[in-house]
């Protein structure tokens, strides 16, 4: 009997997991604006970069590792302000603080559906970038391996920004104030990466610290955002 009721806990569990990842990815597909604002901005960096500094090829193809990783970092940022948004507009966060079901589950299925629809598209949309800023083919491996690690790591640390401020009107700023100095080492280590791999230099090691980051923000963050939202509901 209590093994049929821990699996009916983990299948109810599961199922809340997924019901919710599937609610997400409804509501971002009926607001195309924040699906795909970001999208426009990482392009639109890449694109008026050269415009701005110089376009020599071998000038962009050095600043081409930080540039898209910047542009990445920024377009996380500007869809971060919408995360939660919504669910206090219209009352459900409230209703969800309020329900007997573990919060720190549902708010990873919020980040995992919110990285899903914006980091994964930035990293599928990156070798583009790359091409524009004449970053050479050797360099492309290392660009997508390391914003596939840490794309979600911004979602995650953004995530508790967004928390803290959901019941702002300007949020936007204040998320930017917050989690800018936590993405550091993600940049650090993400732009180190790429230029290793065009150098033609091991990547792994940068490749492991990346990891390492996103194994302790999906540890604590989903707690940490859980924190964040019963403290900004309740102010």
């Amino acid at each position: 009997m209590q093994t049929n009721s821990e699996d009916l806990q983990r299948q109810s569990l599961s199922g809340l997991f997924w019901a919710t990842c599937r609610r997400e990815y409804l509501l971002s597909f009926r607001r195309k604006s924040d699906l795909v604002n970001p999208l426009i901005f990482f392009l639109m960096v890449a694109t008026l970069f050269p415009l701005g500094v110089s376009p020599e090829p071998g000038f962009l193809a050095q600043l081409a590792p930080g540039v898209v990783w910047v542009a990445a970092l920024l377009s996380t940022l500007l869809s971060m302000d919408a995360l939660f948004r919504s669910d206090y507009e219209d009352g459900s966060l409230e209703q969800l603080l309020l329900s007997p079901q573990p919060l720190f589950l549902v708010v990873l299925a919020k980040v995992l559906a919110h990285w899903s629809v914006t980091g994964l598209a930035l990293t599928v949309m990156a070798p583009l970038l790359g091409l524009m800023l004449f970053l050479p083919a050797e360099g492309m491996p290392g660009l997508m391996l390391s914003l596939l690690l840490g794309t979600p790591t911004l979602s995650l640390v953004g995530a508790i920004g967004a928390a803290l401020t959901v019941g702002l009107r300007k949020g936007g700023v204040l998320i930017s104030l917050l989690v800018l100095p936590l993405y550091i080492p993600v940049l650090i280590f993400g732009s180190s990466a790429v230029q290793a791999a065009v150098t033609g230099l091991p990547l792994g090691g940068y490749l492991a610290l990346l990891g390492a980051l996103l194994a302790l923000a999906l540890g604590l963050a989903p707690l940490a955002i859980s924190a964040a939202l019963r403290i900004s509901m309740s102010s």
